[in-house]
Protein backbone atom coordinates (compact mmCIF):
# COMPACT_ATOMS: atom_id res chain seq x y z
CA UNK A 1 0.00 0.00 0.00
CA UNK A 2 1.41 3.41 -0.94
CA UNK A 3 2.11 6.08 1.67
CA UNK A 4 -0.72 8.26 0.37
CA UNK A 5 -3.21 5.39 0.60
CA UNK A 6 -2.07 4.57 4.12
CA UNK A 7 -2.66 8.16 5.20
CA UNK A 8 -6.04 8.17 3.48
CA UNK A 9 -7.00 4.98 5.30
CA UNK A 10 -5.99 6.48 8.66
CA UNK A 11 -7.84 9.72 7.93
CA UNK A 12 -11.02 7.90 6.88
CA UNK A 13 -10.86 5.62 9.94
CA UNK A 14 -10.34 8.55 12.29
CA UNK A 15 -13.21 10.57 10.84
CA UNK A 16 -15.47 7.50 10.95
CA UNK A 17 -14.64 6.79 14.61
CA UNK A 18 -15.14 10.43 15.61
CA UNK A 19 -18.50 10.66 13.86
CA UNK A 20 -19.63 7.29 15.26
CA UNK A 21 -18.66 8.39 18.78
CA UNK A 22 -20.94 11.41 18.64
CA UNK A 23 -23.84 9.45 17.19
CA UNK A 24 -24.16 7.80 20.60
CA UNK A 25 -26.00 9.68 23.36
CA UNK A 26 -23.90 11.59 25.88
CA UNK A 27 -22.64 9.67 28.90
CA UNK A 28 -22.40 11.25 32.35
CA UNK A 29 -19.85 10.20 34.96
CA UNK A 30 -21.44 7.75 37.38
CA UNK A 31 -20.85 8.72 41.00
CA UNK A 32 -20.19 5.05 41.74
CA UNK A 33 -16.91 5.54 39.84
CA UNK A 34 -15.51 7.20 42.97
CA UNK A 35 -16.31 4.26 45.27
CA UNK A 36 -13.13 2.21 45.41
CA UNK A 37 -12.67 -1.11 47.15
CA UNK A 38 -9.69 -0.13 49.32
CA UNK A 39 -10.30 2.97 51.44
CA UNK A 40 -7.93 2.04 54.28
CA UNK A 41 -5.83 4.93 55.64
CA UNK A 42 -2.18 4.61 56.62
CA UNK A 43 0.22 7.16 58.10
CA UNK A 44 -2.63 9.65 58.15
CA UNK A 45 -3.14 9.30 54.39
CA UNK A 46 -6.68 8.33 53.32
CA UNK A 47 -7.05 5.67 50.63
CA UNK A 48 -3.36 4.94 51.10
CA UNK A 49 -3.05 2.07 48.60
CA UNK A 50 -4.54 4.05 45.72
CA UNK A 51 -2.51 7.15 46.63
CA UNK A 52 0.88 5.50 47.19
CA UNK A 53 0.63 3.27 44.11
CA UNK A 54 1.13 6.39 41.97
CA UNK A 55 4.79 6.67 43.03
CA UNK A 56 6.04 4.56 40.07
CA UNK A 57 4.64 7.16 37.67
CA UNK A 58 6.87 9.79 39.27
CA UNK A 59 9.93 7.54 39.07
CA UNK A 60 9.34 6.62 35.41
CA UNK A 61 8.52 10.20 34.40
CA UNK A 62 11.53 11.73 36.12
CA UNK A 63 13.81 8.99 34.77
CA UNK A 64 12.47 9.60 31.28
CA UNK A 65 12.99 13.37 31.53
CA UNK A 66 16.56 12.82 32.71
CA UNK A 67 17.22 10.50 29.76
CA UNK A 68 15.64 12.90 27.25
CA UNK A 69 17.87 15.75 28.38
CA UNK A 70 20.98 13.52 28.51
CA UNK A 71 20.80 11.99 25.03
CA UNK A 72 21.49 14.36 22.12
CA UNK A 73 18.44 14.19 19.85
CA UNK A 74 16.74 16.66 17.54
CA UNK A 75 14.46 19.34 19.02
CA UNK A 76 11.29 17.73 17.61
CA UNK A 77 11.89 14.35 19.24
CA UNK A 78 13.12 15.98 22.46
CA UNK A 79 9.96 18.09 22.67
CA UNK A 80 7.60 15.15 22.08
CA UNK A 81 9.26 12.90 24.64
CA UNK A 82 9.74 15.70 27.18
CA UNK A 83 5.99 16.39 27.09
CA UNK A 84 5.28 12.67 27.25
CA UNK A 85 7.40 12.11 30.37
CA UNK A 86 6.21 15.34 31.98
CA UNK A 87 2.70 14.01 31.46
CA UNK A 88 3.67 10.79 33.24
CA UNK A 89 4.99 12.79 36.23
CA UNK A 90 1.82 14.88 36.33
CA UNK A 91 -0.29 11.71 36.06
CA UNK A 92 1.29 10.41 39.25
CA UNK A 93 0.73 13.72 41.06
CA UNK A 94 -2.80 14.23 39.71
CA UNK A 95 -3.93 10.69 40.44
CA UNK A 96 -2.55 10.85 43.99
CA UNK A 97 -4.40 14.15 44.53
CA UNK A 98 -7.63 12.66 43.22
CA UNK A 99 -7.42 9.56 45.42
CA UNK A 100 -6.96 11.65 48.56
CA UNK A 101 -10.55 12.85 48.05
CA UNK A 102 -12.25 11.17 45.07
CA UNK A 103 -14.89 13.36 43.42
CA UNK A 104 -15.59 14.89 40.01
CA UNK A 105 -13.62 18.06 40.78
CA UNK A 106 -10.41 16.29 41.81
CA UNK A 107 -10.87 13.81 38.96
CA UNK A 108 -10.10 16.66 36.54
CA UNK A 109 -6.52 16.73 37.89
CA UNK A 110 -6.24 12.99 37.35
CA UNK A 111 -7.57 12.98 33.81
CA UNK A 112 -5.90 16.04 32.30
CA UNK A 113 -2.35 14.60 32.65
CA UNK A 114 -3.52 11.25 31.31
CA UNK A 115 -4.76 12.87 28.12
CA UNK A 116 -1.37 14.56 27.74
CA UNK A 117 0.23 11.11 27.96
CA UNK A 118 -2.23 9.54 25.47
CA UNK A 119 -1.82 12.31 22.92
CA UNK A 120 1.93 12.77 23.17
CA UNK A 121 2.37 8.98 22.89
CA UNK A 122 0.33 9.04 19.71
CA UNK A 123 2.45 11.93 18.44
CA UNK A 124 5.64 10.01 19.29
CA UNK A 125 4.35 6.91 17.49
CA UNK A 126 3.55 8.94 14.38
CA UNK A 127 6.96 10.61 14.53
CA UNK A 128 8.75 7.26 14.87
CA UNK A 129 6.76 5.28 12.29
CA UNK A 130 5.13 7.65 9.83
CA UNK A 131 6.82 11.05 9.68
CA UNK A 132 8.84 13.01 12.21
CA UNK A 133 7.53 16.22 10.73
CA UNK A 134 3.90 15.06 10.97
CA UNK A 135 4.40 13.83 14.53
CA UNK A 136 5.68 17.17 15.84
CA UNK A 137 3.10 19.10 13.78
CA UNK A 138 0.28 17.12 15.41
CA UNK A 139 1.69 17.28 18.96
CA UNK A 140 0.10 20.49 20.23
CA UNK A 141 -3.28 20.03 18.50
CA UNK A 142 -3.51 16.51 19.93
CA UNK A 143 -2.50 17.58 23.44
CA UNK A 144 -4.88 20.55 23.44
CA UNK A 145 -7.71 18.32 22.20
CA UNK A 146 -7.00 15.86 25.00
CA UNK A 147 -7.07 18.58 27.67
CA UNK A 148 -10.21 20.07 26.13
CA UNK A 149 -11.96 16.69 26.36
CA UNK A 150 -11.58 16.70 30.15
CA UNK A 151 -12.56 20.35 30.54
CA UNK A 152 -15.61 19.79 28.35
CA UNK A 153 -16.65 16.75 30.40
CA UNK A 154 -16.31 18.69 33.66
CA UNK A 155 -18.18 21.70 32.28
CA UNK A 156 -21.07 19.51 31.15
CA UNK A 157 -21.15 17.80 34.56
CA UNK A 158 -21.54 21.21 36.21
CA UNK A 159 -24.48 21.84 33.88
CA UNK A 160 -26.06 18.60 35.02
CA UNK A 161 -25.68 16.80 31.65
CA UNK A 162 -22.26 15.22 31.70
CA UNK A 163 -20.72 14.24 28.37
CA UNK A 164 -17.80 11.82 28.47
CA UNK A 165 -17.81 10.96 24.78
CA UNK A 166 -14.83 13.05 23.69
CA UNK A 167 -12.76 11.96 26.70
CA UNK A 168 -13.57 8.30 26.02
CA UNK A 169 -12.47 8.79 22.42
CA UNK A 170 -9.18 10.35 23.57
CA UNK A 171 -8.60 7.53 26.05
CA UNK A 172 -9.29 4.53 23.85
CA UNK A 173 -8.70 5.49 20.21
CA UNK A 174 -4.90 5.79 20.49
CA UNK A 175 -4.76 2.25 21.87
CA UNK A 176 -6.53 1.08 18.71
CA UNK A 177 -4.68 3.36 16.31
CA UNK A 178 -1.16 2.56 17.55
CA UNK A 179 -1.36 -1.18 16.69
CA UNK A 180 -2.72 -0.22 13.26
CA UNK A 181 0.22 2.15 12.73
CA UNK A 182 2.61 -0.64 13.75
CA UNK A 183 1.07 -2.93 11.15
CA UNK A 184 0.89 -0.39 8.33
CA UNK A 185 4.38 1.05 8.79
CA UNK A 186 6.35 -1.94 10.00
CA UNK A 187 9.91 -2.28 8.71
CA UNK A 188 12.79 -4.21 10.30
CA UNK A 189 14.36 -0.90 11.38
CA UNK A 190 11.45 -0.15 13.74
CA UNK A 191 11.68 -3.49 15.57
CA UNK A 192 12.91 -1.97 18.88
CA UNK A 193 10.11 0.60 18.73
CA UNK A 194 7.59 -2.08 17.81
CA UNK A 195 8.45 -4.32 20.75
CA UNK A 196 8.18 -1.47 23.26
CA UNK A 197 4.90 -0.17 21.83
CA UNK A 198 3.36 -3.64 21.94
CA UNK A 199 4.16 -3.82 25.66
CA UNK A 200 2.73 -0.33 26.16
CA UNK A 201 -0.60 -1.53 24.76
CA UNK A 202 -0.51 -4.89 26.61
CA UNK A 203 0.14 -3.33 30.02
CA UNK A 204 -2.51 -0.69 29.39
CA UNK A 205 -5.04 -3.43 28.68
CA UNK A 206 -4.00 -5.21 31.89
CA UNK A 207 -4.47 -1.94 33.78
CA UNK A 208 -8.00 -1.49 32.39
CA UNK A 209 -8.82 -5.08 33.38
CA UNK A 210 -7.67 -4.50 36.97
CA UNK A 211 -9.71 -1.29 37.03
CA UNK A 212 -12.87 -3.22 36.17
CA UNK A 213 -12.10 -5.91 38.77
CA UNK A 214 -11.40 -3.55 41.67
CA UNK A 215 -13.71 -5.23 44.21
CA UNK A 216 -13.19 -8.91 43.24
CA UNK A 217 -9.40 -8.58 43.25
CA UNK A 218 -9.51 -6.84 46.64
CA UNK A 219 -11.66 -9.60 48.13
CA UNK A 220 -9.35 -12.25 46.71
CA UNK A 221 -5.92 -10.74 47.46
CA UNK A 222 -6.35 -7.90 49.96
CA UNK A 223 -4.90 -5.54 47.36
CA UNK A 224 -7.45 -3.63 45.34
CA UNK A 225 -7.74 -3.96 41.60
CA UNK A 226 -7.41 -0.19 41.32
CA UNK A 227 -4.08 -0.21 43.16
CA UNK A 228 -2.85 -2.91 40.78
CA UNK A 229 -4.25 -0.87 37.90
CA UNK A 230 -1.87 1.97 38.84
CA UNK A 231 1.09 -0.42 38.93
CA UNK A 232 0.18 -1.98 35.57
CA UNK A 233 -0.32 1.46 34.01
CA UNK A 234 3.07 2.54 35.37
CA UNK A 235 4.59 -0.54 33.69
CA UNK A 236 2.99 0.66 30.47
CA UNK A 237 4.71 4.04 30.87
CA UNK A 238 8.01 2.30 31.62
CA UNK A 239 7.99 1.10 28.04
CA UNK A 240 7.92 4.73 26.86
CA UNK A 241 11.34 4.99 28.44
CA UNK A 242 12.40 1.67 26.90
CA UNK A 243 11.23 2.86 23.47
CA UNK A 244 13.26 6.07 23.71
CA UNK A 245 16.32 4.31 25.14
CA UNK A 246 16.31 1.58 22.49
CA UNK A 247 15.99 4.06 19.63
CA UNK A 248 18.25 6.92 20.74
CA UNK A 249 20.45 5.95 23.67
CA UNK A 250 21.74 2.78 22.04
CA UNK A 251 22.13 4.62 18.74
CA UNK A 252 24.32 7.19 20.49
CA UNK A 253 26.33 4.46 22.24
CA UNK A 254 26.93 2.61 18.96
CA UNK A 255 28.29 5.74 17.27
CA UNK A 256 30.50 6.90 20.15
Amino acid sequence: MSSINKLRLLAILTVTVVVATFLFPSVAQSLSFHRFADTRPLLGIPNFGNVASNLPFLLVGLGGLALVWTVPVGPAIRTIYAILFAGVVCTGLGSAWYHLNPNNDTLVWDRVPMTIVFMSLLSATIAELVSRRLGIWLLLPLVFTGIASVLWWHYTELLGKGDLRLYMLIQFYPMLLIPLLLWLYYTPSVKPTLRALVWVVVWYMVAKLFEQLDQPVYRLTGISGHTLKHLAAAMSTWYFLVMFRNKYFRKQASTS
